[in-house]
């Protein structure tokens, strides 16, 4: 039973609330202790990128599944990246590549030894284009183990809503790339595992990934009410997490069901995103709503998030949990009757989403008339991932110049504490914050 404190004042108990929140931490505690024992029994585990991940496919074969940006995040999370990060750069990567790969490089070099246990050997590798860093990564893995690469090369958007669309000639080209691609990956799982394919199997995989994609894109848009009843850089990132790993299981459906039926109650009952604070959860004070670009800084994770609480700002909405989710917030439904066909639909569609939401414009927070009713926006570009972070300052100031929300711009890193100055990123949010509030008097004295 969670105890919490509603904005009356009153003590409500409810096994409801809250509930999100624990479930998410047992099942992560599930998905390394799954991989730990895996590692010890020797099996091989499919690697794949959380962008792309194929898990539908992936599962009718029962391998275990790694995600190489999970467990190099957790090496941030955990306090442990800086000695990774300078194995992986003693071993000769540069200081300039990601550091989600120079992490998993290290635990790769000390056997799959990570914060949160161990991961197995790759006996698969799937990779897409859904970021550049991808097929150099699955070439370490192949040079490293020996394990065979599949690639899945799906068609990008051409510019910002350039993109083909269901229905036209282009995109019955693209369609039918993808649908050849994903017959490839089937035929080279069957291969590995010595398993045939079984469709019935995908059929209910899919369906679940329905399930899963219904909850989550509703579950975005509940932060659109006021009190917003989740912080989408703190709560959000564990849910993430859940979309991911969880994808096309029994479980994350019914987490995801359930998640959006905690988050409903809340937000019909005024009960908004909370915090931990002297071992209570309290009340988030929401005086300025906030859109995220970019990607977080795990390094100093609650830390960086306090720059903005303090000032009684909460992130309602990010690019992050579209992207990274690899299109899931689409909401796109697999049509069961026609499975492989739809399935490689939805991969065009999802992953070009995950490519254009890293580069381009994100209308629904990017834009003074989003549904989420922001104060302003910060943008975070780190040192290591120049994909998700080299357009971010033209956007911020293409953003200004057409009469746009007050904005932020940050730069450290994902997972190198050494790129984190917490002094000068607290100053510069701190003057943001003044600037918001001048805003907000200026308004009022209207």
């Amino acid at each position: 039973m969670a105890t919490v404190s509603t904005p009356a004042g009153i003590d409500l108990t409810e096994d409801i609330v809250g509930r999100g929140a624990r479930e998410s931490a047992r099942l992560t505690r599930k998905w390394f202790s799954q991989l730990t024992e895996a590692a010890r029994h020797g099996h091989k585990a499919a690697y794949v990128f959380v962008m792309g991940n194929m898990n539908e496919v992936l599962r009718c074969f029962d391998m275990p599944i790694v995600f190489p940006e999970i467990t190099a995040l957790q090496t941030a999370v955990r306090g442990t990246s800086e000695e990774y990060l300078r194995e992986s750069e003693d071993y000769g990567y540069s200081p300039d590549i990601c550091g989600y790969l120079k992490a998993d490089i290290a635990m790769q070099l000390r056997g799959g030894e990570h914060p949160m246990g161990l991961i197995p050997k790759a006996g698969l590798v799937v990779t897409t284009n859904a970021c550049n860093t991808y097929f150099k990564w699955a070439e370490i893995w192949e040079r490293l183990q020996g394990a065979p690469i599949v690639t899945v090369d799906v068609p990008n958007a051409r510019a910002a809503g350039c993109e083909s669309q269901p229905g036209n000639l282009d995109f019955k080209y693209e369609h039918a790339y993808v649908v050849a691609q994903v017959k490839e990956l089937i035929a080279a799982c069957e291969r590995v595992t010595g398993r045939k394919f079984d469709i019935d199997r995908f059929r209910q995989n899919l369906a679940w990934a329905n399930e899963m994609s219904h909850y989550w894109k509703k579950l975005l848009l509940l932060n659109a009410r006021k009190p917003a009843v989740f912080s989408a850089l703190t709560d959000g990132l564990a849910y993430l997490g859940m979309a991911n790993c969880y994808r096309a299981t029994e479980e994350g459906a019914k987490y995801f069901k359930e998640l959006y039926e905690e988050m409903e109650y809340r937000s019909n009952h005024g009960i908004g995103a909370f915090t931990r604070k002297d071992g209570k959860d309290v009340p988030l004070e929401q005086r300025f709503r906030l859109g995220f670009i970019g990607v977080p800084c795990y390094p100093i994770f609650r830390g960086f998030n306090e720059f903005f609480s303090d000032w009684g700002g909460i992130f309602v909405s990010s690019s992050y949990l579209k992207f990274a989710s690899g299109g899931t917030a689409l909401g796109f439904e697999f049509d069961l009757a026609d499975p492989i066909e739809s399935f490689a639909e939805g991969t065009l569609l999802t992953v070009r989403a995950t490519q254009t939401g890293i580069l381009f414009d994100i209308p629904d927070i990017e834009s003074p008339e989003s549904i989420f009713k922001l104060d302003g926006i910060v943008y975070h570009g780190v040192k290591s991932c120049r994909t998700a972070s080299a357009g971010l300052a033209d956007r911020r100031f293409h953003l200004a110049e057409n009469g746009g929300l007050p904005t932020l711009l940050l730069e450290s890193d994902i997972v190198d504490p050494r790129a984190v100055s917490k002094a000068q990123m607290k100053n510069r949010a701190d003057a943001f914050f003044e600037g918001l509030i001048a805003r907000q008097q200026r308004a009022s004295a209207r």
